[in-house]
């Protein structure tokens, strides 16, 4: 059974505050700041574990490999990014069965043609409605759980098809059986509120950094009528920059990085990813 507290904390109308994780060290520090709902997010995955962009490259077994050591990793529910399922319908059935079983509570699926790219990177296409349509009915109806694993689809329409052709997108998407509604990439908080307004199904907010979408408060969102966020790049661009400050003193100095930089207390990361458990079997068993 997929873990049912992203379900219960919609049927609340809790409003939810998601991170996105980009390996697993960034979810270890994700348990122990103490985040029940996290989102595995494709293009960091695919960054930090590939070093290749998000451009449809990464493939479904190396995505799944990924979500799964993330469900292992986090103590939270892990909404999982599955780009465009992979392929054609019954790649979708295949995917969702595979995520599934992995251990994810929800997954996502877009509109986009594959090759995929970033939802907030330029030269994108989508396919035509009717196809993503067929898509969530096979999502929807793969599932083992009905209850508890969600299916989030998303729509790309707003760069290229313009905002009338998204809600129209979304309003298809809920008939189809979507349980959250994703609208990419708006680019004002008058389309955030119209697309709201418009759907009883929940919706969420991409806050991406650096994206097209304006970065608003928590209560601001819920306000305008989400019901839950993700922030897929914050994790990953937060430690890309302590990186390059602690990287770039030590190349022009040689010496590690001064008080400004904030090192992770190295005791303590030990016991973030579990080495107590070692030392205490190490302590009980080793002769």
């Amino acid at each position: 059974m997929a873990n049912p507290i992203l379900r219960q904390k919609l049927e609340r109308g809790e409003f939810i505050v998601a991170p996105g994780l980009h390996d697993m060290i960034a979810a270890s520090v994700a348990n122990k700041v103490g985040f029940d709902i996290v989102y595995g997010t494709g293009y960091w995955l695919t960054a930090s574990s590939l070093g290749l962009p998000d451009a449809g490259i990464a493939t479904y077994t190396q995505m799944l490999d990924r979500m799964a050591t993330l469900v292992r990793t986090s103590q939270g529910a892990v909404i999982a990014d599955a780009d465009t399922g992979y392929g054609g319908l019954l790649n979708v059935h295949h995917t969702v069965r595979g995520y599934e079983a992995a251990g994810v509570t929800a997954i996502q699926l877009e509109d986009q043609e594959f090759p995929k790219k970033c939802g907030h990177t330029p030269n994108k296409r989508c396919v035509p409605m009717q196809d993503m349509v067929d898509k969530i009915k096979v999502a929807a109806a793969a599932r083992e759980d009905q209850e508890n694993f969600l299916i989030i689809a998303r729509t790309d329409a707003r760069a290229s098809l313009g905002v009338d052709e998204a809600m129209r997108r979304l309003e298809a998407y809920a008939e189809a059986g979507a349980d959250i509604l994703f609208f990419e990439a708006p680019q004002s908080e008058e389309e955030m509120r119209r697309a709201c307004a418009a759907f009883d199904t929940p919706m969420l907010a991409n806050m991406a950094d650096g994206g097209k979408t304006p970065i608003l408060p928590a209560k601001v969102l819920e306000e305008i009528g989400f019901a839950l966020a993700i922030y897929p790049s914050l994790t990953s661009l937060a430690a890309a920059a302590a990186m390059e400050r602690a990287l770039t003193q030590l190349k022009a100095t040689g010496v590690g990085p001064g008080p400004d930089v904030p090192l992770f207390d190295f005791q303590e990361f030990c016991g973030l990813i579990g080495f107590q458990e070692v030392w205490d079997f190490d302590q009980r068993w080793a002769r």
